[in-house]
């Protein structure tokens, strides 16, 4: 498909280019905001606070952040209340049976789900933009603490995602991509530069560029290997009987059912990085004032150590597992809806048999996707913990930046494909006006016996 696009044709496609005029504009509105402070916020003190939380979870929150939260900006919390909220109805919605009725309802029903959503949104931002209006005031990074910082902060925090939100409905309904995704994936690529020349400036002053080349060899080659096993899938070939309607004979087909090896996407690594690093987050927040247990449990569990990397990679294959089988690829859905269609996989019966062969094909697929993405969110952390890097380099935001990427792109290629297509058909019916004109001859019809 790539090879049939081009420069010009993206020239001439007008309706798209407004589409990414238009996304752009909002990206920029979003960055914009990341520098208007909360009011009534002591930016030194928030500086070195944020300096010593960059290895718990701040340094994840701040990736997906686009470093709002370093800078306490209105958009300090970022997409994420927004995104947890979404999970919570995605799982209650495989697990609960109201929820599960509101999916099968079509339109009306995922519009109620989406209206919970926005509710949840609500309740978690309040909940979190309350936490860390304490949390200033605790750390002493606050000008006038009180009742009235606590809530002139809740209400810029959470009034800033839900504009958030909002803005990535405007991009994903009259923009290109997905607009929530790429809110993320511009605040992890705006934060890039920054961390790069920290990098090349702790290098400089040790003199060791093999450091720096080796980095960049590793992260060329993660991508590489990341594009590839995420557009890596098993086809499972379907086959429809030949059918009669009313007094129509249609043929018989054949078509395939892809499973991609990666079925859960990211999810897995932020619910596995999100959960690990709360003991951190915890002392973080306590102003290192932690009792025995505590102590004891960062010693073993913190970024880098040898159990915290092992319960990182069993929790990334327990969320793997689990999101694929309630959420991603539900096998029973499948094979129902096969059954409906009137197509079967050549061998199996279709319905429970059918449910059962997908359901061992999914098990042995997932044996690769867990460890290809326990893989990916090891290796750096490995790395990080090693070479004592000086930023948050994690797998979580390899991954983003390539499924966005893939999407957007795969996105911009459809809409070129169609407007070719749509000129093809133009070019075609000029011609047959032409050719039907009165100066045309007509051609004779073949001479009766």
């Amino acid at each position: 498909m790539a090879q049939n696009l081009s420069w010009g044709a993206l020239g001439q496609a007008k309706e798209l280019r407004q589409r990414i005029f238009f996304t752009l504009g909002l990206l920029l509105v979003y960055r914009l905001g990341t520098y208007i402070p909360v009011p009534g916020i002591d930016g030194a003190a928030l500086r070195a606070f944020m300096e010593e939380a960059q290895s718990g979870i701040g340094g994840i929150l701040s990736m997906f952040t686009g470093g709002a939260l370093g800078r306490m900006g209105i958009f300090a919390l970022g997409i994420m209340p927004y995104i947890s909220a979404s999970i919570i109805v995605q799982l209650l919605g495989a697990m609960w049976e109201p929820l599960k009725q509101l999916k099968k309802e079509g339109e009306q029903g995922r519009k109620k789900l989406n209206q919970y959503t926005r509710y949840g949104t609500v309740v978690l931002a309040t909940f979190q933009a309350y936490g860390m209006a304490v949390s200033l005031e605790t750390g002493g990074m606050v000008h006038d603490p009180g009742m009235f910082f606590r809530a002139a902060c809740v209400i810029t925090l959470v009034g800033g995602t839900m504009f958030l939100m909002w803005l990535g409905e405007q991009i994903t309904a009259r923009g290109i991509g997905n607009g929530i995704s790429l809110i993320i994936f511009v605040g992890i690529i705006a934060e890039i530069p920054a961390a790069l020349a920290s990098f090349l400036a702790t290098s400089q002053s040790t003199g060791d560029w093999g450091l720096v080349l080796g980095v960049i060899v590793m992260l060329l080659v993660v991508f590489a290997f990341v594009v590839f096993m995420e557009r890596s899938l098993r086809k499972i070939h379907i086959q429809y009987p030949r059918r009669q309607v009313g007094m129509k004979v249609f043929d018989g087909g054949s078509s395939h059912l892809p499973i991609k090896v990666n079925p859960a996407g990211v999810i897995p690594a932020i619910f596995a990085s999100a959960l690990l690093l709360l003991p951190t987050t915890i002392s973080t927040f306590s102003d290192g004032n932690t009792g025995p247990v505590m102590s004891t449990i960062l010693a073993y569990f913190g970024p880098g150590q040898p159990l915290y990397l092992l319960f990182m990679a069993a929790m990334v294959i327990f969320f793997t597992y689990f999101y694929t089988k309630e959420v991603a690829f539900k096998v029973d859905d499948v094979a129902d809806n096969l059954k409906n269609q009137n197509g079967f996989v050549p061998g199996i019966r279709p319905g429970k048999r059918t449910a059962e062969y997908l359901e061992y094909v999914v098990n042995r697929i997932l044996v690769l996707g867990s460890g290809y993405l326990a893989l990916i969110v090891l290796m750096p952390e490995i790395v990080r913990s090693q070479l004592s890097i000086p930023f948050y380099f994690g797998g979580t935001s390899v991954l983003i930046i390539v499924s966005v990427g893939m999407d957007t792109i795969q996105q911009i290629q459809s809409h070129l494909l169609a407007h070719q297509y749509e000129g093809l058909i133009e070019k075609s019916q000029l011609r047959g006006k032409r050719g039907t004109g009165t100066g045309t001859k007509k051609r004779k019809g073949p001479a009766r016996r």
